[in-house]
This record gives C-alpha cells, structure tokens and sequence, in this order.
C-alpha cells in the first residue's frame, strides 16, 4: 500500500466516518490541516469526517501561576471568555474546511480542579490555587506525559464520548501521538486506545519541531509512516484562523511548513506494516 495518507485514510474510512481527535481547539489543524483540507474530496459517498476537539473549557479564577503566564500569552485574563472565543474560532475554521465539528466541554489541562479535594482544601485553594488543581505546574504536571490518577475519571468520559460518537464498525479514528508529552494529547491518546476502535495516529504540530515520539507507545504499534507535504501554504493560512493562540505558538510569526506525519498500525492496515521509527 502506498504511504499516502490521503488513500490510506479514504480506503479505510470506506463509507462510515474519520473521526478525528483534536485535544485543543486547534491541535487537529495544527497537525493534520493540510490532510483534513484535502481528505474530503477523497472520501467515497456517505463517508464523512468530524472533528471532536476534547478540551474546550476554561474556568473562573483563582488560577495557577502557570495558567495565568498562559492567558497573558494569549492576550486574555478571563479562561472562560478565551475558550468562548477559541471555540469560536474553532468552528470558522472547520467550517471552512467542511467537516464536522463536535466540542466535547471538558475542561482544558491548566484549569482542571481536583474533583477530590475537601472543604479545607478548597478553602485553602482559594489562597493558593496549586493545591485546588489537578495539574498545579506546566513544566512538572502539564508537560511531563503523566495522567495524574485524580485525572481517571476524565480518561474515562473522554473514552465514553468517543465510544458515543464513533460506535464500534462505523469508522476509524484520527489520534495524537501525543509528542511533546501535553497531558491532555496523552488523555486523548489513551481515549482513544482504550475506546477499542481503529486508530490512526498523527505527529502532534508544532510539539514534533522538537520532540520526538514515546518509543513505548509507537513500538507496539508496528506501524507504517506516512507523511504528507502538500498543501501546507494552505495549511498555515488555516492555523493564522486561530488568532489567539499564534503569538504563543509563534512568536516571531513564522509558521513553519513542514510535512504531517501519520503512523498507521499493522493491526489497523490488516497488513504485516514496516516498524516505523516515528515522526521526528
């Protein structure tokens, strides 16, 4: 089989439907904006492509430290009105794609309070807010690829909303690799692992521009690497639609055009696949 993911996903995707798992309101067009962009018109009648971006939600304050260094990145001092607004953006864009869309309402990584603590603790938590989240820290929770267990039953609602939304034989799913080890593209990842349905994976953009993938995920998979590269002076006007998160994802404005890579599990193509040594 050609390493085209275009052919690939159509002649998997057959008459049911991709969905594809975007952990943020941007992260499906981030990485894979120039396949989705393209994919439509290769789809055979009746199939269908929808994106479902997981984390969608902000929350009131008080905020962590980490989370209020993200919402001066983005211009924003209120979470909820920012995800009011990337949600926003995320539906302009996915419609001018023409696919689906679906925003899941679960609240993103950096505002996810600890659905166990108690009353002490929340007081506690209204001085310092670390002790009232799930993920206190970007560099030591958010971006070390660990789900917190006050986390699972996140992993679990995620899991079900993809079961509900892609019922077993109607299609293949679209998933992070999670590069980059963001908690929430590791909670997808999982979701989507543990839903039971076929996946593809794709290398998460811009984290893969200096992150490499988890070896003990990608080994397993046997997977075939394919990769794409046209379409990308296409693909960055698309990422520009999400104004609120370029100057923190590219601060000197340049978005680079570099191929989407997508690995495809043996178990998935029905085929003995090469191994693949991963996206770099």
């Amino acid at each position: 089989m050609a390493d085209d993911p275009l052919t690939i996903l159509a002649a998997l995707t057959g008459s049911g439907e991709l969905l594809v798992l975007s952990p943020h309101p941007d992260d499906a067009v981030l990485s894979c904006g120039a396949l989705l962009r393209q994919l439509p018109d290769r789809l055979p009648h009746r199939a269908s492509v929808t994106v479902m971006t997981v984390f969608t939600e902000g929350t009131p304050p008080p905020y962590t430290l980490a989370a209020r260094r993200f919402l001066r990145q983005t211009g924003a001092v209120d979470a909820e009105e920012l995800f009011a607004e990337r949600r926003t953006e995320d539906s302009a864009v996915l419609a001018g794609l023409g696919v689906g869309r679906f925003h899941a309402g679960f609240v993103d990584g950096l505002f996810r309070l600890d659905p166990a603590q108690g009353r002490w603790r929340r007081l506690a938590a209204g001085l310092v807010p670390e002790l009232g989240h799930v993920y206190p820290t970007n560099r030591l929770h958010l971006s070390r690829g660990r789900v917190s267990p006050r986390d699972s039953e996140t992993v679990r609602r995620v899991t079900d909303t993809v079961r509900e939304l892609l019922p077993q034989g109607q299609g293949v799913l679209l998933a992070p690799l999670g590069v980059g080890r963001h908690v929430d593209h590791v909670v997808v990842r999982t979701a989507a692992v543990l839903s039971g349905l076929p996946a593809v994976y794709y290398s998460d953009f811009p984290y893969n521009l200096e992150a490499a993938p988890d070896p003990g995920f990608t080994g397993p998979l046997a997977a075939t690497e394919a990769s794409l590269d046209r379409g990308l002076d296409e693909k960055a006007e698309l990422i520009r639609g999400y104004r609120t998160q370029l100057d923190s994802l590219f601060p000197d404005g340049v978005i680079p055009l570099v191929p989407e890579v997508f690995l495809l599990p043996a178990a998935v193509l029905g085929t003995r696949a090469r191994p693949a040594g991963g996206p770099s």
